[in-house]
């Protein structure tokens, strides 16, 4: 489940790409591998554990290995344990064929089991070597018979990328439920997992769609769908530099993300505010259509189901409806109560989630309309949702998000007041009042950023801490479930939030003396409540880190060990500005602790398995 790259030209292949990797080991990798083919040398397989680093030395920066045409992996274990065995690429007995895959195939024991039979001997643990192997069993002189003939076999999700010694020209992609793109150039073609490994090269990309298989040659590319009909596929422009994936003088890509987080906030709402209304293109939504829905849906994993967690709150106050808010991974297995009177808000950064994709499929099979909200142009979510909004936020490359989270929330701001408009179910004043702010946070997050030094000296404070708490109510609750995450991903220190009401129904039991509480109060309606239960955690002897806005900062300060003071805002749009101190404070603790913040241990930045 993580990155491919494959290139086919009249360069030598492996240095590129350990360059196309290299631009893909934010997504997290266990081992990585290449495979090269040359007249001289035939298909050269060099694979190693751990770092890319390791593959690099031992190619010799990819000089070590001849060839215009290859194929390389960075993995994440899901069959087999990490070893340079069982990294990609793949081999078949043979040798004539290598494959690289991310996705799993379900019923790679049923086909290992029948080749066994044939005779044929396996040397890796997984389900990846069955495609290679079955790919030699099928063949007979026509490499692109063999692999439809393999993806007939096969069960479960997939993004191959496949090289045949017989075939030196030509490498075939094929895609199921992973992402893959095609990228073309001038005298070579490239297939990845993510636009990130070509941008260096070419900015014009095409989508593969479930089903597409696609021979790259390097004079040109032909897609064809599951019955080999050709398909012509819309070509896209990149709109991004390639220094918007590099980290700019930023020790890690988090730290150049978070300090970006105000520009990618004005880009998502700025040309969608004129003349003092929210225009959302290519929406069609009136008041009979809105009124007729009865019920949001929100669907999402990780910090864009938090993203979820303050739109529940948004949206209801604004539209006057009932949100509810589904974890994808849940909602196929929870029997939802959706119909053709549901829209569902599937809110996703990447645009190729598997959890987010198949629960998507699942609403519209049970009629309801969706809405997407993401971050990346042409994404499967994005094709197969009836309507899209995109975050424009640019690459996001460090694992842990922080953009991405800011600018969904943004496109939450935008959906809540154009269908509040459109029902009327906000005053005129009172809209005009939040446009005005919504415009005005960009401003206020790089006053948040500015206090980096401030957070970083608490962070030094707590950083030895093993456990940390978070607590708040209404947004403040929904952003410290965000700001939790955030330290738990990179810095590996048990975190959790908890609505403060609910300290009494158990939870308290946990706090000792010494335990450290996070306690935000930026939404000023419950500020004296929230302050209740700070002096509850207090009394049991916890250090309070204090979070609240600048209009209550004084109280905060009186009552806390520390403080962290935002600037005042619309209690609605306070989350935008308050997770800006939660998303410094991980970054400054895990960096304390010596942790890889942008590629932490066990996490992937596109998850494409269940």
């Amino acid at each position: 489940m993580c990155g491919i790259v494959g290139f086919v030209g009249k360069q030598e292949a492996a240095p590129i790409l350990l360059d196309g990797l290299a631009r893909l080991e934010y997504r997290g990798y266990d081992s990585a591998g290449i495979a090269v083919y040359s007249p001289q040398d035939g298909l050269r397989v060099v694979k190693a554990k751990g770092r890319l680093q390791n593959l690099a030395e031992k190619t010799n920066g990819g000089a070590d290995v001849h060839g215009c045409i290859g194929i390389g992996h960075t993995r994440w274990a899901t069959h087999g344990e990490p070893s340079d065995v069982n990294a990609h690429p793949q081999l078949s007995e043979s040798g004539r064929f290598a494959v690289i895959h991310n996705g799993i195939i379900e019923n790679y024991a049923e086909i290992k089991e029948f080749l066994q039979e044939q005779g044929v001997t396996f040397v890796s643990q997984t389900d990846t070597e069955v495609v290679a192997q079955l790919l030699d069993h099928y063949y007979k002189d026509d490499m692109l018979d063999a692999v439809v003939k393999v993806l007939h076999r096969i069960e479960g999700a997939y993004a191959f990328g496949i090289v045949c010694e017989d075939c030196p020209d030509r490498l075939i992609a094929a895609r199921k439920d992973s992402p893959l793109i095609i990228g073309y150039g001038e005298d070579f073609n490239f297939l990845a997992s993510d636009v990130t490994a070509v941008i260096k090269h070419t900015r014009e990309v095409s989508y593969l769609d479930d089903g597409d298989i696609a021979v790259l040659t390097a004079s040109g590319v032909a897609i064809y769908d599951s019955l080999l009909q050709r398909q012509d596929k819309a070509r896209h422009q990149v709109d991004w530099e390639v220094s918007a994936a590099e980290k700019g003088g930023y020790e890690h890509f988090m730290a150049k993300e978070i300090m970006e987080q105000p520009e990618a906030f004005r880009k998502t709402i700025s040309p969608r505010i004129q003349e003092g209304a929210v225009v959302l293109d290519g929406l069609c939504f009136d008041r009979e259509t809105l009124e007729r829905m009865d019920k949001l849906y929100i669907i999402a994993c990780g910090s864009s189901y938090h993203v979820g967690m303050v739109a529940k709150y948004t949206l209801e106050k604004l539209l006057r409806k009932n949100v509810e808010v589904s974890l994808a991974s849940e909602f196929r297995y929870c029997d939802p109560i959706v119909t053709e009177r549901t829209l569902c808000i599937v809110i996703s950064q990447s645009g190729e989630t598997i959890d987010t994709l198949a629960a998507l499929r699942e609403a519209k099979r049970l009629g309801a309309r969706v809405l997407s909200i993401v971050n990346v142009v042409g994404s499967t979510i994005a094709r197969e949702s009836d309507d899209v909004l995109y975050t424009w936020a640019g690459p996001e490359i460090a694992v842990a998000t922080t953009k991405a989270y800011s600018t969904q929330l943004s496109v939450v701001y935008l959906i809540g007041l154009y269908f509040a408009r459109i029902l009327g179910t906000v005053n005129g004043g009172e809209y005009a009042a939040i446009l005005t702010e919504l415009q005005a946070l960009p401003e206020k997050m790089e006053q948040v950023l500015a206090q980096k030094e401030t957070i970083q000296y608490y962070a030094s404070r707590y950083f030895n801490h093993e456990s940390i708490f978070f607590i708040g109510r209404n947004v403040d609750y929904a952003v410290g479930m965000e700001g939790s995450l955030k330290l738990k991903e990179i810095s590996y220190i048990h975190s959790e939030a908890y609505a403060a009401g609910e300290l009494k129904h158990g939870t308290i039991s946990l706090i000792e003396p010494g335990a450290l509480v996070v306690a935000l109060a930026g939404h000023t309606p419950l500020f004296e409540k929230l302050m209740s239960n700070v002096v509850e955690v207090k009394s049991r002897g916890a250090d309070v880190l204090g979070v609240t806005v600048a209009s209550r900062g004084a109280a905060m300060e009186k009552a806390v060990d520390g403080a962290l003071i935002i600037p005042d805002t619309l209690p609605m749009l306070l989350p935008s500005l308050e997770v800006l101190p939660m998303q410094l404070f991980a970054y400054y603790v895990a960096l304390m602790r010596g942790c890889d913040i942008d590629k932490p241990r066990n996490l992937a930045k596109s998850v494409t398995v269940e």
